[in-house]
């Protein structure tokens, strides 16, 4: 568990962070871009709830709770100091997402074209965290290219971008308030 007794430490002050294994990076690190990409997204995530249906705001809040879950896991190096220890991304909670898109996509006509972010403040703010969970991924993936990260992480972050179009389109009244693009529209 984390306490937090002191929120300033001045250990940062000349450009560089911990990690969770206790090993110093610059703060400009990719590993430390993705996991604070992650946290973007999570507030993202924290500003559409704001507006969301109290059960889409449940399933957001436990999404909130794997988010630092995935924190936790990207800050930690898995063949650094103590990195077999740490927390860790599991298969099961991508399954999770995946039974939700399932469960809310069966609700949704079929799309016929490509959806604009907008509709509701609540599906704005998730099309909002969705681009910020494709950064996320494109860091992350890009990390693996140098790092160890756990294939688990990547498949839910991955899984995640597709839950909250999903969860845009549910918190559009069902897809009745989706803007949908028109090609060519302002010709």
């Amino acid at each position: 568990m984390v306490t937090l007794n002191r929120i300033y430490t001045k250990t940062g002050d000349k450009g560089e962070t911990a990690l969770g294994d206790g090993t110093r990076r610059p703060k400009s690190d990719l590993r430390i871009h993705a996991y604070g990409s992650v946290d973007e997204a999570n507030t993202a995530i924290g500003l559409a709830r704001l507006y969301a249906e109290s059960e889409l705001s449940l399933t957001l809040g436990r999404i909130q709770n794997d988010l630092f879950d995935l924190g936790a896991d990207l800050s930690t190096p898995e063949d650094g100091r103590r990195g077999e220890a740490r927390l860790r991304v599991i298969d099961s909670q991508v399954e999770r997402l995946e039974r939700e898109i399932d469960l809310m996509n069966a609700a949704l006509k079929p799309l016929d074209s490509f959806v604009l972010p907008g509709g509701t403040p609540a599906a704005a703010f998730l099309h909002l965290a969705r681009t910020i969970v494709r950064r996320a991924e494109r860091l992350m993936v890009e990390l693996a290219q140098t790092e160890k990260v756990s294939p688990a992480a990547i498949r839910y972050i991955n899984r995640l971008s597709d839950h909250l179009f999903v969860a845009s389109r549910l918190a559009n009244d069902g897809g009745a308030k989706d803007v949908l693009w028109v090609p060519g529209a302002n010709r």
